[in-house]
């Protein structure tokens, strides 16, 4: 049986299909790292989200800033973050969580505040009876 090309070339089909190999690899690898600070930050936020709420909901309550920051930080370690900060503003509280990123240097970190809503002020309410 003839071979085609020259033989400088035999074997060069094996080193493109393991670079390319390679290549699909090191793609599939940085995907990864990527989905998992992605993830990281999703949780995050939903963690610093729940947290703000329960220790908004705790200040409404009457309990102090020590005890509404104590209640975020249970909900916080309950969603898998660690609170960083905690700070209120009369009832409203803001909370900063972050949340170790599996294949990330860096953790995950998201702010919320929860409180009250400013008083909405609406006309005056009319009201129709029967058809008009």
């Amino acid at each position: 049986m003839k071979l085609l090309g020259s033989p400088a070339e035999r074997g060069a089909a094996t080193v493109h299909v393991l670079g390319l190999v390679a290549a699909k690899l090191a793609m599939t690898v940085g995907g990864l790292v990527l989905a998992s600070a992605v993830v990281a930050s999703h949780r995050a936020r939903l963690a610093a989200d729940l947290a703000a709420l329960a220790g908004a909901a705790r200040l409404r309550d009457g309990v102090a800033v020590d005890g509404a920051c104590a209640a975020a930080d249970r909900v916080a370690a309950s969603n898998g973050a660690g609170l960083v900060s905690c700070a209120a503003e009369g009832l409203t509280l803001e909370v900063t969580v972050a949340v170790t990123a599996a294949a990330w240097p860096e953790p995950a970190r998201a702010r919320a505040r929860a409180g009250p809503a400013a008083p909405v002020e609406l006309p005056p309410a009319q009201a129709v009876v029967g058809p008009r």
